[in-house]
């Protein structure tokens, strides 16, 4: 099935919701071997849901960053993560 021209864009973890797909149809959807990309999508939403909220409150438009600029949205979040550790 082709994906949809805008589906990266609209979904900054088309990635990882894929990976969840792949995990359950590999493991005949027994949902209990798919525990990590689960936990690993459920991660990312939470991430892009926070910078989103984060970009609105700021009148930052559009609030969810154009794809070019995510790795380094990415980026940054790790750098400053690491150094509160």
């Amino acid at each position: 099935m082709p994906r949809n021209q805008n589906a990266e864009r609209d979904n900054p973890c088309l990635k990882e919701q894929e990976l969840s797909f792949k995990c359950l149809n590999k493991n005949n959807f027994d949902r209990d071997k798919c525990e990590v990309y689960f936990a690993n999508y459920n991660n990312c939403k939470e991430f892009w849901n926070k910078v989103r909220t984060d970009r609105r409150a700021k009148g930052i438009a559009p609030y969810l960053p154009p794809v070019e600029e995510r790795d380094a949205i990415k980026a940054e979040y790790m750098k400053t993560k690491s150094q509160k550790s």
